[in-house]
């Protein structure tokens, strides 16, 4: 699969053709738009996905400076509704104390 760093789409409407791309670090539009004003002056960002990684990634943003905690709780129900996914899931992966801290948890 093709996902490159820089794309350059230097014809008339080109546009329409943006929707049909998948995968790329910095797309640059129309004749006007070389690839150099993105890296210097433009203000789209130079650090991009290379070595066809935009097909998993982005280019460098503010979010990649953002610290994220995931939350979860349940209830008794819904630990009850989920245990016996948990359960087979860690003995699958020969993780018996995390299935047993289901069950322990759940009485069984």
């Amino acid at each position: 699969r093709i996902a490159a760093e820089h794309v350059e789409l230097a014809f008339d409407e080109a546009e329409s053709f943006l929707a049909k791309m998948r995968n790329a670090g910095a797309v640059f539009l129309g004749r006007h738009t070389p690839e150099v004003i993105g890296d210097y002056v433009g203000g789209s960002n130079h650090v991009l996905p290379t070595a066809r990684s935009a097909r998993f990634s982005s280019g460098l943003s503010v979010l990649d400076f953002v610290k994220r905690t995931s939350i979860l709780k349940l209830g008794p129900e819904q630990l009850k509704a989920l245990a016996p996914a948990a359960i087979a899931l860690a003995k699958a992966e020969g993780l018996d104390a995390h299935a047993r801290s289901v069950a322990i948890r759940l009485n069984m």
